[in-house]
């Protein structure tokens, strides 16, 4: 009798892993994509409070992807790959020309030159997207997972379509605060690709306390969806200014810390 029943199992090629898993968070990620595409083509259409709803349905995509590859083991190259060029255009497109079709492109009632400012602020804002995307991937695993280095794209999208969200249902026109819209284009903008730290709400560990938070965050997260369903537009807004403008607030806070003397 064969000693080592398992010695022939040992030589016999690895059962090659069921690619069916895969199509699952890559599926989320096209759900992202054609969300931010549908945006595109709803601003584009007048549409401008359906174009801002597909910009967060986005976003929410964005979040279950990324998840889901990790709860699945199924991470790859391609689908981190695949994941920021949704985001370009879920992010960086998408916001860009919803705003430009609800308020910058009346910045040509100021005149020529204004008008070209309009269209030149909405592509400044899609630059820094994908600026912003490519500092991201390529220091991946090279920064603290608890802060993002500049504004993340999805929050930056989340500031421009509440903007125009909530301003749109308060019955108020494009052309009439194209001045403000402009602004806030351009600081998203700026924001993406400045050196300032948000915070990603994420633990500093790995592994499956990576992603666990303080229980605070979920009493917060709780607040924030009772006033979601009360009124959403305004919620949204709310939180992204917050969240846009903690990261400001805290570096300002740290330049006026006295600076820590040397343990000796």
């Amino acid at each position: 009798m064969d000693e080592h029943p398992d010695e022939h199992h040992d030589h016999l090629p690895a059962r090659p892993r069921s690619r069916g898993i895969y199509l699952l968070p890559n599926l989320f990620t096209t759900g992202g994509l054609f969300a931010g595409f549908f945006a595109i083509i709803a601003a584009s259409q007048g549409r401008i409070e359906a174009a801002c709803v597909a910009i967060f349905v986005a976003g929410v995509l964005d979040g279950v992807d990324g998840r889901v590859a990790r709860l699945t083991n199924t991470q790859t190259e391609f689908g981190v790959q695949y994941d920021s060029l949704a985001d370009l255009v879920s992010f960086g497109m998408a916001p860009a020309l919803v705003m430009y079709h609800w308020a910058l492109v009346s910045m040509k009632l100021d005149g020529a030159t204004m008008g070209k400012l309009g269209w030149l602020a909405a592509f400044l804002y899609a630059a820094c997207a994908a600026l912003r995307l490519a500092r991201f991937n390529s220091q991946v695993g090279q920064v603290d997972k608890r802060w993002f280095i500049g504004l993340a794209s999805p929050a930056a999208a989340g500031l421009m379509a509440s903007f125009v969200w909530t301003m749109h249902d308060l019955g108020l026109q494009g052309p009439e605060l194209r001045h403000a819209a402009l602004a806030v284009t351009i600081t998203a903008g700026l924001l993406m690709v400045s050196r300032i730290r948000y915070s990603s709400f994420k633990g500093s560990g790995s592994g499956p306390k990576a992603d666990r938070v303080p229980f605070f965050a979920l009493l917060i997260v709780v607040v924030v969806l009772i006033a979601l369903t009360i009124d959403p537009p305004k919620t949204l807004l709310a939180t992204a200014m917050l969240y846009a403008l903690s990261g400001p607030l805290l570096w300002f806070r740290r330049r006026k810390l006295p600076p820590q003397e040397p343990v000796a």
